[in-house]
């Protein structure tokens, strides 16, 4: 046995030393080289350890917060001069002022600034759909409602405006985009994903990083670093529950779940966190293999990578691939994890006795800690820390600005997609007595969902101040034209951890009912995300559907508008409703948007980033191969959602014609498509134009078609347009029956609208 014994602890040591044979991608810097040169292990360490700003607060006699905030200067110094900590992210329980946050910011950064410590603190945050933890931040569409856009150029801007809002706050890292394909519709955190195309998902997260950290290279006062989520795989759950473990064809993470990632890494993106759950057996923080590997050698990443919360600690207590803590960070770190999120007090502590120990002992190398070390002194020097850790609060006169505002709400305009509308009950017209009614018709936490003022967004206290709900919106914009009623129906709330409802005032609806000619009902389900969003089945609520169906029976004209984190189930109610608009999570001016869209005033432009289920139990998409199609008779007829990816309706429509193709080389495979597209209307018009390829035959079993490229265009009146798309070889490559990347000769199909093109590529163009 003792033979044994030392035999294994030979393997686990060989182990430790196969890990270590890393690849460094970071610039040569003499500056940053200096600093690390003159570093101890101890402040080495302290570097790639995240603390909560719960860590440093001042709490009360029962250790709760101080409100305002207030640091604790004995936990700051302990956190900042002893244990060397390099990063500090979060906000407490909610949304505070500007002026807390300067005032937090003075405190972090003070020993800095007095020369008690030569590396700055990089602090950062969660803003995924707008500064959503300072008092009168901008709050735009959450991001699958920003895909449902398909307009980069707005995503861009979303990007610059929060990034402006967070420097304005003192924050100088996001915690933004979410880069996760949106394949489970089960899952907590679908709201946060740009939908479930990688290309959709590739143009509209890299826009998002232009946003972030500017094009310029130099990271300025106005701009902050990016951080993509969640490295990689995270959204695909097998069971839908969050964190749980998803299976992963490697020819599916290469074509479906990478493509975005790489292209963020490409555009300069500085950070990335990673998958806190498992994926093929292995958690994504001890995943060599992605993160070493491919990101950092095979892609070149320069930037570092940060776990997700307290993950090292999961590695022991719930991945269980590693028997102690201490094992777990090694294992980690050792994978490529550079900085660790949230060792909470006073476990961080541990963590960094644990590293230090680890480092004395060469579980971790000299080499490896410098890595990452230098990683993070390169983000610092990139977003100029070093030389103004904490840029004045005066120079951001535009936070929260009506200029802004406007943006917001052009966003929530373009996402919000109109997916029925039977003859024509929409625009509302003048005359009309409208009932608005449901849990979401006037919440503004429904219009928000998660991640806004609070984590959850359950919150109602914190909500932005003078912003109107669907409800106030309405009667706002009609004010002139038709008589706007509320009565709420229907109540969500929690019942032990899960979402339940009741109904409120029936008879009053009922009787309501009856005095108005058009039902406004707006439905959904209540903010969540994360473990808190778990459910156990898409089928929307009952007691919802129950409102539509008294609707219907007392024979009204019904508008439903879904309020949705991911999609519902309602194809029962779906005869029903005269219309249905899908507005996802539009942000405060969710409530503004659907009122000028639903009166007229403006049109529908929103398409849908996923395809949207008929049925809880089966999940497809728009990609899928022609074996799904394969129905019970052996047609090809059992593809059958309720709405498909790309789905969207609008009151004017422009024309697409005339599809040409132009080869450029043939030997290459490069080529031109050019549509022509046409505004028949004595009004403007703005349409998606969307480019499909169909690979007809092919050595691994192609999809139905997949999307290419696409232009969201305005039309002026009667205006004509011809769209040119320009694509090389790369377009075409897939994962060839060998595992290489590969476009292979044959047939190949162009689908744009109605009309259809057929190719030929005479020879194989590899890629390897």
């Amino acid at each position: 046995m003792k033979a044994l014994s030392s035999l294994f602890v030979l393997v686990i040591l060989f182990g430790f030393h196969s890990a270590e044979q890393l690849y460094f991608t970071n610039p040569s810097d003499q500056e940053i080289d200096a600093l690390i040169a003159n570093m101890t292990i101890e402040q080495k360490v302290g570097q790639t350890c995240q603390i909560t700003l719960d860590a440093i607060h001042k709490t009360d006699e029962k250790g709760q917060a101080l409100v305002p905030a207030q640091i604790d200067p004995q936990k700051l110094k302990e956190a900042i001069m002893t244990y060397h900590v390099g990063s500090v992210l979060n906000v407490g329980a909610h949304t505070i002022s500007r002026e807390e946050w300067m005032s937090i910011m003075n405190d972090v950064h003070a020993p800095y600034l007095k020369k008690e410590t030569n590396i700055p603190v990089l602090y950062g945050i969660d803003a995924i759909h707008g500064v959503n933890y300072t008092i009168g931040g901008t709050l735009f569409p959450q991001e699958i409602g920003l895909a449902a856009t398909w307009n980069p150029g707005l995503a861009e801007k979303m990007g610059q405006i929060t990034a402006y809002e967070c420097r304005a706050s003192g924050i100088p890292w996001n915690f933004s985009p979410v880069l996760d394909l949106g394949r489970q519709p089960l899952w907590s955190r679908h709201f946060e994903t740009l939908g479930e195309d990688p290309f959709l998902c590739t143009q509209m997260g890299a826009a998002l990083v232009r946003g972030y950290q500017g094009t310029k290279g130099e990271v300025d006062e106005f701009h902050v670093a990016a951080c993509l989520k969640h490295f990689v795989g995270y959204s695909a759950s097998f069971s839908g529950r969050d964190r749980t473990p998803a299976w992963i064809p490697e020819k599916y993470m290469q074509e479906l779940y990478l493509p975005a990632f790489k292209e963020a890494v490409a555009q300069g993106a500085l950070t990335l966190m990673i998958n806190s759950g498992v994926v093929n057996g292995i958690p994504g923080h001890a995943n060599y293999q992605l993160l070493t590997q491919t990101l950092k050698k095979d892609w070149g990443f320069k930037g570092f990578v940060v776990s997700d919360w307290e993950d090292f600690i999961m590695l022991h207590t719930v991945h269980r691939t590693a028997p102690t803590l201490a094992e777990a960070a090694i294992q980690a770190f050792n994978a490529g994890v550079d900085m660790s999120m949230v060792p909470s007090n006073p476990q961080y502590k541990t963590y960094c006795q644990d590293m230090i120990a680890a480092v004395k002992s060469g579980k971790i190398s000299m080499a490896r800690l410098d890595d990452a070390v230098r990683r993070i002194l390169y983000v610092k020097k990139k977003l100029g820390l070093f030389a103004n850790p904490f840029p004045g609060f005066d120079q951001y006169n535009l936070f929260g600005s009506q200029d802004f505002q406007r943006v917001a709400k052009a966003a929530a305009l373009e996402s919000i997609t109109l997916l029925k509308n039977h003859n024509s009950v929409l625009p509302l017209t003048a005359n009309q007595r409208i009932l608005v009614t449901g849990p979401g018709a006037n919440s503004l936490n429904m219009l928000n969902g998660a991640w806004t003022h609070t984590w959850q967004g359950m919150e109602t206290t914190y909500n932005t101040k003078g912003v109107p709900t669907i409800y106030e919106a309405l009667s706002k914009t009609l004010v002139n034209k038709a008589t706007v009623s509320y009565q709420p129906g229907v109540e969500l709330y929690l019942e032990k951890d899960f979402e339940a409802s009741r109904f409120i005032e029936l008879d009053a609806y009922k009787k309501a009912l009856k005095k108005n000619d058009v039902i406004v009902i707006c439905v959904g389900e209540l903010p969540s995300t994360e473990k808190p969003g778990d459910i156990r089945s898409l089928q929307l609520d009952d007691k919802q559907k129950e409102l539509v169906r008294l609707a219907k029976a007392a024979k009204k004209k019904v508008v439903v508008v879904l309020l949705e984190a991911r999609p519902r189930i309602i194809n029962d109610i779906e005869p029903l409703c005269d219309a249905i608009i899908q507005a996802y999570l539009p942000g405060d001016q969710g409530g503004a948007a659907l009122a000028e869209l639903m009166s007229g005033n403006a049109d529908f432009t929103g398409r849908l980033p996923y395809t949207y289920p008929r049925y809880d139990g089966v999940i497809e998409f728009y990609d899928h191969p022609r074996s799904v199609d394969r129905a019970k008779s052996g047609d090809f007829s059992a593809y059958n959602p309720q709405w498909d990816f790309g789905f969207g309706l609008s009151y004017r429509s422009a024309s697409i014609s005339g599809m040409r193709f132009d080869v450029k080389d043939q030997q290459k495979g490069t080529f031109n498509i050019q549509v022509n597209v046409h505004n028949p209307h004595d009004q403007a018009v703005t349409t998606v134009v969307p480019i499909y390829l169909s690979d007809l035959y092919a050595s691994t079993t192609p999809e139905n078609k997949r999307l290419i490229g696409f232009n969201k265009v305005a039309l002026r009146p009667g205006e004509n347009k011809t769209l040119e798309f320009t694509f090389d070889a790369t377009t075409l490559k897939r994962i060839s029956v060998d595992g290489k990347w590969r476009a292979e000769k044959g047939t190949f199909e162009i689908i744009c609208g109605q009309e259809k093109l057929v190719f030929e590529l005479d020879n194989d163009i590899n890629f390897d």
